[in-house]
């Protein structure tokens, strides 16, 4: 069994002519799009080759540097070089590459389009990164039933279909699954006729009232949800998908990294829902069924108003400046009103309560 790294370097020489584009591309192409391409691409629709962007990344970074990263996140440029080794992604071009954060809005997106040489176009929107404003999007989405990046998607995805009259696969690795889901199921109707696929890595579902729409009902069918065995962002929320459950090197959280996810020949090992992962779905969905929109929106801005006293736009710079943050942190705490801790601690109580019923049921 092979992980990405593995099965570029096996198969990267497979041209799609002779194996089509299959459920790992796609994930290559979803991580890919966690790279920072800042000043090496922008958001028109002039074309790079895949081996300028590789060339270009890597004279304003050190390679060991991100070999040495343990964040897939980080490490995720180096899929770039084993890309170029073969036919199979040796001709990718990128083009229209985007990155916003919105610390007003809520609102954390980016996405690039890689145009295949299959003819097709891959597009890619990027999952949660390291800001608490991108992480505090996902929260928001349990009591929201749009959010500003999930609209920014669809015009992202619009704008592509009207210049690119290429058939369109569009995905996604976690938020960036949502993303690619939404934008794809509320993209104009002209845009939507030519998507072949919508892949979602591990990704959050929706609210009832956007599943319930009948632009999503439509594009549902050729939705592809990949998960790991114990996914945990994957099943926050629900999307009404069928799940690919597949098989991870990693425990627990660190699943949600795809590349730890387990290859062979051109396709993820599958596997079963392990006990854990039901017990955190379950959990999770028995919890938000007891919460109400208000409740879940102070939750998320009472707790997140916590982070965002530090000053630190990202969890790393958090991590970085400990006892500063810590501080700020505590005095936060401590000037939240009286009634609003209560709620707080009362929202927490009941996740507790869920978890441990969850935990009965299971072991009974």
């Amino acid at each position: 069994m092979a992980d990405v790294f593995e099965y570029l370097e096996w198969r990267g020489d497979v041209p799609f002519s002779a194996d089509p584009f299959n459920e790992v591309d796609n994930l290559v192409l979803a991580e890919l799009a966690y790279a920072n391409f800042d000043g090496i691409l922008d958001n028109s629709f002039r074309k790079i080759s895949l081996k300028t962007a590789d060339k270009r990344f890597f004279e304003t970074h050190s390679r060991d540097d991100v070999t040495a990263e343990s964040n897939h996140i980080e490490r995720c440029p180096l899929l770039m070089d084993g890309m170029l080794t073969g036919a199979r992604f040796g001709g990718t071009k990128l083009t229209k590459y985007i990155d916003v954060v919105n610390a007003d809005a809520d609102m954390q997106i980016a996405a690039v389009t890689f145009l295949l040489d299959d003819g097709s176009a891959y597009v890619a929107f990027r999952g949660t990164d390291s800001t608490v404003v991108g992480w505090k999007e996902d929260f928001n989405m349990s009591y929201m039933p749009v959010t500003e990046g999930q609209q920014s998607a669809v015009r992202y995805l619009n704008e592509v279909g009207a210049r690119i009259d290429r058939p369109l696969r569009v995905g996604g690795h976690s938020k960036g699954g949502n993303f690619a889901v939404f934008a794809s199921a509320f993209c104009d109707k002209a845009v939507q006729e030519r998507i072949i696929e919508v892949y979602t890595n591990d990704g959050p579902g929706f609210r009832k009232e956007v599943m319930a729409r009948d632009e999503y009902k439509q594009i549902l069918p050729k939705v592809i949800s990949i998960v790991p065995d114990t996914s945990i962002i994957g099943m926050l929320l629900t999307s009404g998908a069928k799940h690919r459950i597949v098989e991870s090197s990693a425990k627990g959280i660190g699943q949600h990294d795809g590349l730890t996810w387990k290859i062979e020949r051109n396709r993820f090992v599958s596997a079963e829902q392990s006990v854990i992962g039901s017990f955190i779905s379950n959990s999770q969905r028995d919890w938000l069924s007891k919460i109400d929109d208000d409740s879940r929106e102070m939750f998320v801005n009472t707790v997140f108003s916590v982070f965002e006293a530090t000053g630190a736009g990202t969890f790393g710079e958090i991590e970085k400046n400990k006892l500063r943050s810590a501080e700020r942190m505590l005095n936060t705490i401590k000037d939240i009103p009286k009634e609003q801790r209560k709620e707080l601690l009362n929202i927490v109580g009941e996740l507790v309560q869920s978890g441990t019923q969850m935990a009965k049921n299971h072991l009974l």
